[in-house]
């Protein structure tokens, strides 16, 4: 009987009288050595286990316990801007309602944070204080969320509006023009109020070859206001260009004009 290649025992001795492999002796030995191979495999397993058992156990405890973590901070902080989120809805229910010290109350636990809701926080402070006739302190509140770049792109936008639009007069009309033409793109939401301030700055640079444009193309634009623009299209024909493509658009403008002749 040939022993297989991991087994290192010797074969026991076959009993007198016996031919070797042959008969219940040969059939005990195979028995023999298959328990023995068995119990190394076992017992290698073991020191396997006894050896590596603990590293593995540790990183197993480490993973469920950063899991774990993980869930609570996720929960906690789905949570945090559920409560927020109901406080800043407070706190526009007070501004409102004409309560406007209330209201800045509610927002001042709001303003602190970096993130949507402190954002928009911020933006209804700088509201707030335009109420209560205090232009430079909403200015400073609004170029603040302008400069924040944690906030979303949409709040810093409508506060690089609204503080242009409060500074419009002082401000430099090259630093109006350059902060206002990234948002004064037909299709964005603030085309209609960056286009008109940004051809008011073209003018103010005596550029009426770009205001004129503008203004056409404001005028055009079906998501703008129709007041605006109205106004936009005024501009555009007092610089000579044609804002009205739409020919009944133009026929009823026309038709309206002869109804209210005497």
């Amino acid at each position: 009987m040939v022993l297989r290649p991991h087994s290192n025992r010797s074969r026991p001795p076959v009993p007198a009288g016996a031919a070797p492999g042959a008969g219940g002796a040969g059939q005990q030995g195979e028995g023999f050595l298959r328990e023995v191979d068995e119990a190394l495999r076992e017992q290698e397993l073991l020191n396997a286990i006894k050896r590596h058992g603990r590293n593995v156990a540790i990183v197993i405890v480490v993973f469920l316990v950063g899991l774990a973590g993980y869930l609570w901070w996720e929960n906690s902080q789905k949570a945090t801007a559920g409560a927020r989120g109901e406080e800043l809805t407070l706190a526009l229910d007070q501004i409102e309602a004409g309560r406007l010290d209330a209201g800045q109350t509610r927002l001042k636990d709001l303003t602190g944070a970096g993130d949507g809701i402190g954002a928009a926080a911020r933006l209804m402070e700088a509201g707030v204080l335009i109420e209560q006739g205090k232009l430079a302190d909403a200015r400073t509140r609004f170029a603040a969320v302008a400069a924040d770049p944690k906030a979303p792109q949409a709040y810093r936008d409508l506060a690089t509006l609204r503080d242009v639009a409060l500074g419009f007069d002082t401000i430099p009309v090259d630093q109006v023009v350059s902060r206002l033409k990234p948002l004064a793109v037909p299709g964005g939401a603030w085309f209609g109020s960056a286009g008109e301030m940004l051809g008011a700055a073209y003018l103010k640079q005596n550029r009426p070859d770009l205001a004129g444009p503008l203004f056409a193309a404001v005028a055009r634009d079906k998501a703008v206001p129709s007041t605006l623009r109205d106004r936009a299209r005024q501009m555009a024909g007092q610089l000579g260009v044609d804002a009205i493509d739409d020919v009944n658009e133009a026929a009823n403008g026309g038709a309206g004009a002869d109804n209210g002749r005497p």
